[in-house]
């Protein structure tokens, strides 16, 4: 979403930093592009004016003015108003309740009932809660048996009572849980197309009966600022606790993320990264405002390895690279926990540095992944433990058994030797990586 926006500040910052002396003519060039990049991406223009209006006081401050490094102290400023207008500091979930309740509702179309499942995913493998989801949604067709199906696909249970009413449905569910040992209760409301009074009128009795420790708005991200009114539409009936923004990864600028916060005072604390039922992320202001500067945010990387990869077939993985007895069903086995952390152009971005090696804009084809996968699989496994076995008849045979080329089987090979040579380097110290 912020790949334009990042380029361009990146580049006012990569400025910055060449400068010896910040001057107030040099202040005035950088803030002006930095306006102009802001507005590109449609951040509201209110939001735009007062930002770049605090970024140029702090830099014609004392503290540029005495800095050894004037360049570094402008990209500071940047990134700490970046950070404070994303909303400073990044807001947990409230889970007072036994069981805690949280609420979530939206207009038709901003994948309330698909955010539901990520959400109990999410609550349920990082924080080992158990979840209960809640059919509320009566008016849209196929919505209970939409959330029934994420429920089976996650193992998790979901409460209805058909088309019984939602308030009531809404205060069985919390009572099944107490009895059943649940610690979150995720109620899915109904949405309308538009914002309307007895759309309000239901959420509002809802909100009565069951005191929701949360009530968190989902809303799409490409709707641009138009999404403003619909947050500020919402939190004066209802009274948001938070917003989770959907659909992140599409081609939008957006200038939405940006001006939430600043404008609703309503804080972002989900956002929707992938189509997947793994797909929410917890928003953390500082994090995103280092990805959008071209800072990376390895925290991130470190969590979704943590999450997907297996430490101890990893550690292993290390020890045979160290005797020198790393194969190819190593690199099989490697290859298939990365692809658990999703398209690796996406982990790239996230890698300190990346955009100043041209890392961000690596495109991986997923197919050469399935082709390096075919290969290897059409291998005997005394083939995969001993490559250097591999002559000209058994690579035309593995070249048929994978559907690819001898040149193909020939380049993985290569690759394979080059690929532990480094690492085999890397760890003994005498190369150092790039980031």
């Amino acid at each position: 979403m912020f790949e334009s926006l990042g380029d361009r500040l990146q580049k006012v910052l990569h400025k910055a930093r060449g400068y010896g002396k910040i001057t107030e003519d040099n202040i005035s060039e950088m803030v002006k592009e930095v306006r102009i990049a802001l507005l590109e991406a449609d951040v509201n223009y209110k939001v735009v004016k007062e930002f770049t209006n605090k970024v140029r006081e702090k830099a014609l401050g004392e503290e540029v003015a005495s800095s050894l490094k004037p360049g570094e102290v402008f990209v500071k400023i940047v990134s700490d108003e970046l950070t404070e207008l994303l909303g400073g500091e990044s807001k947990d979930i409230n889970t007072t309740g036994n069981p805690a309740v949280l609420m979530l509702v939206g207009l038709q179309g901003s994948g309330k009932t698909t955010t539901i499942g990520k959400l109990g995913n999410l609550l349920r493998k990082k924080y080992h809660k158990k979840p209960l989801f809640v059919a509320c949604d009566v008016y849209r067709p196929a919505a209970i048996d939409q959330l029934k199906q994420i429920g089976k696909e996650l193992g998790i249970e979901v409460f209805e009572k058909g088309l019984n009413n939602p308030v009531e449905t809404s205060k069985e569910a919390i009572n099944y849980a107490k009895e059943n040992g649940y610690d979150y209760v995720l109620i899915d409301t109904a949405g309308r197309l538009h914002i309307d009074s007895e759309l309000m009128d239901e959420l509002v009795n809802i909100k009565e009966e069951v005191n929701p420790d949360e009530i968190m708005l989902v809303i799409d991200a490409m709707m641009g600022q138009d999404a403003i009114n619909v947050i500020t539409g919402f939190n004066e009936a209802i009274s948001l606790t938070g917003v989770i923004l959907t659909k992140l990864d599409g081609d939008t600028r957006g200038g939405v993320a940006l001006s939430v916060r600043h404008l609703t005072n309503v804080p972002i604390k989900f956002m929707g990264t992938s189509e997947k039922m793994d797909g929410l992320e917890e928003f953390d202001p500082k994090r995103m405002s280092g990805r959008i500067l071209g800072m990376g945010d390895i925290v991130s990387l470190v969590e979704k390895a943590t999450e997907a990869i297996d430490e101890e077939e990893a550690t292993n993985s290390i020890k045979k690279l160290q005797r020198g007895k790393y194969d190819l069903e190593d690199f099989l086995s490697q290859m298939k926990q990365i692809k658990k952390l999703g398209p690796l152009e996406n982990l790239i971005k996230l890698i300190p540095g990346a955009s100043k090696m041209g890392l961000n804009k690596v495109k991986i084809d997923p197919k050469q992944m399935a082709h390096i996968e075919a290969i290897i699989l059409s291998m005997t496994k005394e083939e995969r433990t001993n490559p250097s076995i591999i002559k000209a008849s058994r690579k035309t045979r593995i070249a048929k058994g994978s559907g690819t080329s001898v040149m193909e089987v020939n380049k993985l090979l290569e690759q394979f030797e080059n690929y532990k040579k480094m690492m085999k380097s890397v760890m003994n110290g005498n190369m150092k990586l790039p980031f």
